[in-house]
């Protein structure tokens, strides 16, 4: 068994080989010259010093793991059963593709020496200097990892400036109800988030917007997306999506025999919500390479349909979102997204609930997860009362 990525999905996919009784040859291909680590960490404790790294608590030779890292992987050929890397090809018997994925860059900046993407330990490590002297920081991207940064960076001291082309934060991820409540909490921390602006260029002392000004920054950090790490299954005959992603079945297969991919390189089809979904979450590169794992290791095939579940820790508050939601599903606001604790919820036309954003409520993302996967209908009125558990709001 060959695994081509080493972080959470491949990792997961190797252990996971072991504990469900494989006894064969497991090597595990990595790019980068680290340990293998957890991501998470790298937008807080490790950004901000209190931790030197998130290394996975793995022993991998006692488990007979062969890791191969600061080995790029570069094609592969289905037909001969071969992975092309810069140190050489590599057979295999059965190919785990968890290359995950890899940030967008701003165009005409990737040589800027001023501009950092936040993806890998050795981008931390970068921008470790930035915070530890209370720089003048513009952040480009109002996402996930763009408040996440923005955070850890107000926390240490510096001067931060939030630059977001879409007129409120999260527009790609969530719907106006949800997204523009989170906008006062940027002002909150003495952030400046400055929406529906346009970087035009990145200059030696700062960001040019597209009206002219100059947003000066000793740094520039880019939060403008990512997209599945598969440019070199070009010409294999592997298929992808139009994102990129590797074309998985509903057992993680991928187009070609005996090749499967986990996490956020993949895009599997959900039952559940009757589409194609493209999950680059950390929960996703956890549960994938169980089904994979179970397949390989001759267990029951199990069809992969997850309810798809992160977090993003962000200016003082925990933020959880579960499920997936669609714009024919009915929105149920539970509590006053100007307080410190609220929840949206998201109801099928048969009043199933679809989805949930829960901001410092976990006990209504722990049980709101559990009625997505059920199924069971609710009540509107009940589950927009604060005050009645989620659980009890059934129909």
């Amino acid at each position: 068994m060959v695994v081509v990525g080493a972080g959470m999905a491949g990792v997961q996919t190797a252990v996971a080989l072991r504990e469900q009784g494989y006894a064969g040859p497991v090597t595990l291909l990595g790019a980068e010259p680290h340990a293998p680590y957890d991501r998470p960490p790298l937008s807080k404790a490790v950004l901000l010093g209190t931790a030197e790294g998130s290394a996975f608590d793995v022993d991998f030779d006692g488990l007979g793991i062969g890791l191969r890292l600061g080995v790029a992987v570069t094609g592969v050929r289905p037909a001969e059963h071969l992975v092309d890397t810069d140190a050489g090809p590599v057979p295999y018997t059965a190919l785990v593709l968890a290359t995950g994925a890899e940030p967008l860059a701003l165009p005409g900046t990737q040589d800027h020496p001023a501009v950092h993407l936040l993806r890998t330990l050795d981008d931390a490590a970068r921008l470790r200097p930035v915070l530890a002297d209370r720089r003048t920081v513009v952040v480009v991207g109002a996402g996930w990892i763009g408040a996440e940064f923005a955070t850890a960076a107000r926390e240490a001291g510096c001067q931060v400036t939030v630059v977001e082309a879409a007129d409120r934060p999260l527009a790609g991820a969530l719907p106006a109800e949800a997204a523009e409540p989170m906008a006062a909490w940027y002002a909150g921390h003495g952030v400046e988030l400055l929406t529906k602006v346009a970087v035009s260029r990145v200059e030696d002392h700062g960001v040019r917007l597209a009206d002219g000004t100059l947003l000066p920054a000793d740094a520039v950090v880019v939060g403008i997306g990512a997209r599945p790490a598969t440019g070199f299954l070009a010409d294999s005959g592997i298929a992808l999506d139009p994102h990129g992603a590797v074309l998985a079945d509903g057992l993680l297969r991928a187009s070609v025999p005996d090749v499967y991919a986990v996490g956020d390189c993949a895009s599997f089809p959900s039952a559940r919500y009757g589409r194609r979904l493209l999950v680059h979450h950390w929960d996703n590169a956890l549960q994938g390479p169980r089904i994979v794992a179970a397949a390989l290791a001759g267990g029951e095939p199990a069809v992969y349909d997850p309810v798809p579940y992160f977090w993003s820790e962000q200016f003082g508050r925990f933020v959880q979102y579960a499920g997936h939601h669609a714009p024919e599903d009915r929105l149920v606001h539970r509590g006053d997204p100007r307080d410190a604790a609220w929840s949206l919820c998201w109801l099928s036309p048969s009043g199933s609930l679809r989805a949930l954003l829960a901001v410092g409520r976990p006990r209504d993302l722990a049980q709101g997860r559990r009625l997505i996967a059920s199924g069971t209908p609710l009540t509107p009125s009940l589950v927009s009362d604060p005050a009645v558990p989620l659980k009890s709001a059934t129909t």
